[in-house]
């Protein structure tokens, strides 16, 4: 199947995406079809593309009190912490590169104490044809963009309900904690 034909410029998807109800954004399934039959033309992101080489980058591209949509810019090698999303339903689709998600299973969570043991549970590669919804049930990711990929990447992020903190997880360190969540631009220009 050849999704080349079907991309459509962001400014087509937002408009698409601000026509869904409430109720879609309760549930994984539907935003996850609309993803996948609804590809971005990756030039149509150039105005929300900002790359550092130190971290991945955060570019919001639209704000409901349903919803934000964010490019997320992923150098080779870099990676997300393991977090959750406070709840929150999340779509990821990656119009350029590919990347890996990561899931883990909370086996025991203390926030108070800052300890947790989680563990692996699978890996799931995002790619142009293939975008994901994280599991409500199972929230608790991480993004890879790896080494042998040796590609950078960009993912489109649709999250339910803006949030701007998370709890960030140490499988190595049995830690976890909250943390606060920042754009690096907002709407194509940098955030000062």
């Amino acid at each position: 199947m050849s999704t080349a034909v079907n991309q459509v410029p962001i400014d087509d998807f937002v408009a698409e995406l601000r026509k869904f109800p409430e109720a879609a954004f309760d549930q994984t399934e539907q935003l996850r079809r609309f993803l996948q039959e609804t590809p971005v033309d990756s030039k149509s992101l150039a105005p929300y593309l900002t790359w550092d080489r130190q971290h991945y980058t955060r570019n919001l591209i639209d704000k409901t009190s349903l919803y934000e949509l964010m490019a997320i810019c992923w150098e080779v090698g870099q990676a997300s912490s393991v977090h959750n999303h406070r709840d929150q339903n999340c779509w990821m689709a990656v119009p350029i590169g590919r990347l890996l998600v990561d899931n883990f299973h909370i086996v025991h969570q203390d926030l108070a104490l800052g300890k947790c043991t989680i563990k692996a549970t699978e890996t799931v590669e995002m790619n142009l044809s293939q975008p994901c919804a994280v599991d409500p049930l199972e929230p608790v990711h991480r993004v890879v963009n790896p080494r042998e990929f040796n590609q950078r990447a960009v993912s489109l992020h649709v999250y339910s309900r803006p949030f701007d903190s998370c709890v960030v997880y140490s499988a190595e360190q049995g830690t976890c904690g909250e943390i606060q969540l920042h754009y690096t631009t907002e709407y194509g220009k940098p955030r000062r």
